[in-house]
């Protein structure tokens, strides 16, 4: 990845923007499924059908593509869709965060696509995060505005994930392994965790999982946030830092772990030599109390600027690895000791725009968001903690 696409005003230092770049390239979708295939012990089959669903998707089944190259067919449902096209490969663009009749049309096209399979079928699922809003099919009695309602009230609420999707494998019938029960194929999905301690049947609302249906369906992790973080850490290595990977399962609100993780940069730089780059990952969550704009990962950021105000020689960063934080086109934010600052000569209060959740108000004006566009990748977040 072009490590170009990661700089704002602050984050401009190129030993930096390396260092994002290889944790994102160390997660490549395409580059993970090529490695799991070639050492993949496969069960012996007829016809090979590829089915790819979530935010890395595309990226996923186009690598397996390959590998089959003899494939029958192929559907892909995902958020953003390229444009090349292939006479065997179907392409859906679907809803995200919020299902919408999109995600209908998408939960009913892989319901009939694995329906029709046989035994001696071999169904490759390629799933990624987000495979939860992109596919849905309600149970009886339950409509798509009972799944709207649902899930943007617990998205507004501070949520976890596993909290999200347990309530979405209870009112949907091709998550908790529906898609493998609806057919009789066997099945190997290939899947990229972006969830904390890589729960199957949270991942996308586990549409592979289910134990009742034994080794017909076999399940496998193959990239995660632990992938990027050693990567990240092994580039910053190389560029001259002492580098530590802090903690990968950071959860809670945004706010609370931007603030703490900004006092553990004040007391590293106090004992450690510097160049450092210390490395944290998970998923934070945010409780909407305004009606601002922003995500997590800004929010998070957003909490550590009157913390590191004045200090010099740092740098504070919080990015989603997809590149989408929250409904923007940024995947995060930069902070460093002059940010306060910069933001109080325009007339902006960190705690002000804390308050109504614009995280991204605060920061556009800055320069400092991380418009990196979609990485094609989905893992958990990253946060860099780095003293010159």
């Amino acid at each position: 990845m072009d490590a170009n696409r990661f700089v704002t005003q602050s984050l401009h230092e190129p030993r930096l923007t390396r260092i994002l770049a290889a944790a994102i390239d160390a997660v490549e979708p395409a580059k993970l499924v090529r490695e799991h295939l070639q050492h993949a012990d496969l069960p012996r089959y007829d016809r090979v059908f590829l089915l790819g669903i979530g935010k890395a998707s595309e990226a996923m089944t186009r690598a397996a593509a390959e590998f089959f190259n003899n494939f029958t067919d192929a559907l892909i449902i995902t958020k953003h869709a390229s444009s090349s096209t292939h006479n065997r490969i179907t392409v859906m663009e679907s809803g995200h965060p919020i299902p919408d009749e999109r995600s209908l049309a998408a939960g009913q096209a892989a319901l009939d696509f694995v329906s029709n399979l046989k035994e001696n079928d071999l169904l490759v699922c390629l799933i990624s995060g987000g495979g939860s809003a992109l596919v849905t099919a309600p149970r009886e009695g339950i409509t798509l505005a009972n799944i709207q309602s649902q899930t943007s009230n617990l998205l507004a609420s501070g949520a976890t994930i596993n909290e999200i999707n347990a309530l979405r494998r209870q009112m949907d019938c091709i998550k908790g392994g529906g898609l493998a029960r609806a057919t009789k194929a066997k099945v190997i999905s290939l899947i990229l965790s972006d969830v904390i301690g890589n729960s199957l049947e949270t991942i996308a609302s586990g549409l592979t999982v289910d134990p009742a249906l034994g080794a017909r369906v076999r399940n496998f992790i193959i990239g995660d946030i632990h992938v990027a973080a050693q990567a990240a850490q092994q580039q910053a290595i190389r560029e001259g830092f002492d580098s530590e990977i802090l903690d990968l399962q950071i959860k809670g609100e945004a706010r609370e772990v931007g603030l703490r993780y900004a006092k553990k940069l004040k007391e590293e730089k106090q004992k450690r030599k510097s160049p450092f780059c210390l490395i944290a990952g998970g998923e934070t969550t945010v409780t909407i109390k305004g009606n601002g704009k922003g995500g997590r990962n800004q929010e998070l950021a957003l909490a550590a600027v009157d913390e590191l105000s004045g200090m010099e020689d740092i740098l504070f960063g919080s990015l989603a690895t997809d590149g989408d934080d929250g409904p923007t086109d940024a995947a995060g934010a930069a902070v460093n000791g002059e940010t306060r600052q910069r933001a109080e000569r325009r007339g902006m209060s960190a705690s002000d725009h804390l308050s109504r959740n614009d995280a991204y108000m605060f920061f556009d004006p800055l320069n400092d968001l991380i418009k990196c566009g979609y990485t094609g990748t989905n893992v958990n977040d990253l946060v860099f903690l780095v003293a010159f």
